[in-house]
């Protein structure tokens, strides 16, 4: 009885002093620094070890212009504790009363207290960088380096460097930190793209960082500096250069090509398929590896399909044909024999072939994954073919199996889109608001979209008579029925000018003709949307649409600027902001805005 009347006292008193932490907190973050002042206090009061409550009691003083008890409070700190840290904190309080004199002295005390014990680099130089006292937190750890040889603070030398605007001596510092120590290349990196990718002027630090690593790998015959060159390559989505590298690293370490595979990947996630073809292409001359093989084909098959004009749908048919015979139909072909199914439906318009592919396919001793794969697919041929509940049933398995998988999250947008198609809006509307929280990015801005349309134009139109229209519309075009889907639209445009509904319209035409090539009839759709609805939603996507179209279609960069400034400008919320901006300054001639 009295060790549980011990344990709710504690309890008790963890929750409460909990509680004055959250209200301390609060009153800081509300700019309130009188109230907040008491609360830590208080707080240290109950806890006078903990440096956190000291810290800030000491910045509720100073921003209260209470410098004279903050300079006492820390007085004492230091000289009970001997703590180099609180040397530089007396610094800081004399710097906020404009006394640089007195400042200075106390950093250089700070250093010297590094030279006698090499360990309060660790708070000092964390501590100067909090203060962005750069050049003394950079003298911290250079001093504790020179007083102890086995301490290692290249990164955040190399950081620090960055940060004072002195690039090369960053970059050579954190390349030779990287080929020292590899286990710290992939942080060295991830830094050095944050300045590569920053928001300022970034091209000077980009060409610094290509001439390093094209000397490193002309005096240095490691191939750990053509990975890194391919990297750099990668990042700056110059995927050709980059293959370049591969290739250099291959013919010397030919073990494996699953780094050459990934190159691929990234290259057809940036829709640059002609350098995909190649790297794949390649792949297939220098391995026998059945899997890789399969991948490879399996990729190849995808991109032909994509370009493909209905000429040349005979010959893929049979190439995916020779393919299966060739790799047999097995758990290890499924790749080919759901992209068989795919082109046989909804190319071919075959539906029942390609339902018969994916079926025989289920009955293979699939992983769940590999089931997952195919009933999506299975689920999408029987969407085609209208069979809505029987497509539901599919996906509905999918996210059971899968729970919380990106696939499921795959699946539940496709349930969400099949219930838009036969105009259940209402169920839509809530998949998809569900769905706009995704983790998967992709899925969320899909899902938003979808949100979006449904509730203006039912907040516009409570019957849906031109929402119903539409989502036949988008119907069709998930059919692959391009012809019909134009005329359903253009009806759409007839039938309810000047509505809500509008400028989605024109959207989607715009991005059918696109797919056709008819790059005028796209702009022209466009256009009307950026002089008609420049205050509605899709205007962003109109400019940008034109301006891709004008940059790498019709290659009229005067025309491509103005497009893609007036997103940078008036639609900094846009999903395509960053794609518009990086653009934009590539066709200006530099990075700065």
């Amino acid at each position: 009885m009295k060790n549980t009347f011990i344990y709710i006292v504690l309890l008790w008193s963890t929750f409460t002093f909990s509680q004055n932490e959250q209200l301390a907190q609060y009153y800081y973050d509300k700019g309130d620094f009188e109230k907040a002042k008491i609360s830590y206090e208080q707080l240290l009061n109950g806890a006078p070890s903990n440096t956190q409550y000291f810290l800030r009691t000491i910045d509720c003083y100073q921003q209260l212009q209470q410098f004279d008890a903050a300079q006492k409070a820390i007085q004492d700190r230091y000289n009970k504790y001997k703590q180099g840290v609180f040397l530089v904190e007396l610094g800081y309080n004399f710097q906020l009363q404009k006394n640089e004199a007195k400042a200075k002295n106390y950093y250089e005390q700070a250093i010297e207290k590094i030279k006698t014990n090499p360990n309060d680099v660790y708070g000092i130089g964390n501590s100067f960088e909090k203060k962005v006292l750069l050049e003394y937190a950079l003298k911290s750890y250079q001093t504790a380096m020179l007083v102890q040889p086995t301490y290692n603070f290249n990164f955040q030398i190399g950081m620090l460097y960055g940060q004072l605007g002195k690039t090369d001596l960053m970059i050579d510092l954190l390349l030779t930190e990287s080929y020292n120590n590899p286990q710290n290349s992939n942080l060295i990196q991830t830094q050095l793209s944050r300045f590569m990718n920053g928001e300022t002027d970034n091209t000077a630090f980009k060409d610094a960082m290509r001439k390093a690593l094209i000397l490193k790998t002309q005096k240095d015959q490691d191939v750990f500096w053509n990975h890194y060159l391919s990297w750099f390559y990668v990042q700056q989505k110059e995927f050709g250069k980059a293959f370049i590298q591969e290739k250099a690293i291959y013919k010397r370490e030919p073990e494996s090509l699953m780094s050459i595979l990934n190159l691929s990947q990234f290259a057809l996630n940036e829709d640059d398929t002609e350098t995909a073809t190649e790297i794949l292409n390649f792949i297939l001359l220098n391995t026998k590896d059945l899997d890789l093989l399969i991948q490879t084909n399996a990729k190849l098959m995808e991109i032909k399909i994509a370009k493909a004009q209905e000429k040349d749908y005979p010959a893929i048919n049979a190439e995916l044909q020779q393919l299966l015979s060739t790799y047999e139909i097995s758990p290890f072909t499924l790749s080919l024999q759901i992209i068989q199914a795919h082109f046989l439906a909804f190319n071919l318009q075959k539906p029942e072939e390609g339902k018969t592919v994916i079926k025989k396919a289920l009955e293979l001793n699939l992983n769940d994954y590999q089931q997952a794969d195919a009933k999506m697919e299975l689920g999408d041929i029987l969407l085609l073919e209208e069979k809505f509940n029987q497509a539901l049933i599919y996906y509905s398995q999918i996210q059971l199996d899968l729970k919380n998988d990106v696939m499921a999250h795959e699946a539940s947008l496709k349930a969400a889109k099949t219930s838009y198609y036969k105009t259940d809006f209402e169920w839509a509307l809530k998949q998809f608001k569900e769905l706009k929280s995704a983790n998967t990015q992709l899925i969320a801005n899909d899902a938003l979209e979808y949100f979006l349309l449904i509730n203006d134009n039912t907040a516009a139109d409570s019957t849906q008579t031109a929402l119903k229209q539409f989502a036949k519309g988008d119907f069709l075009i998930y059919q692959n029925k391009k012809p019909e889907a134009i005329a359903q639209f253009l009806s759409i445009l007839k039938n309810f000018k000047g509505q809500e509904i509008e400028a989605v319209t024109m959207l989607r035409l715009g991005k059918i003709y696109e797919s056709q090539a008819d790059y005028n009839a796209a702009l022209s759709q466009y256009q009307q949307i950026i002089d008609n609805h420049s205050d509605g939603i899709y205007v962003d996507e109109a400019l940008f649409f034109s301006a891709e179209i004008y940059n790498d279609e019709l290659h009229d960069v005067e025309k491509a600027k103005p497009l893609y400034e007036k997103v940078i400008f008036n639609h900094q919320d846009s999903i395509y902001f960053v794609d518009a901006r990086k653009k934009y300054r590539e066709l200006r001639g530099d990075k700065n805005l």
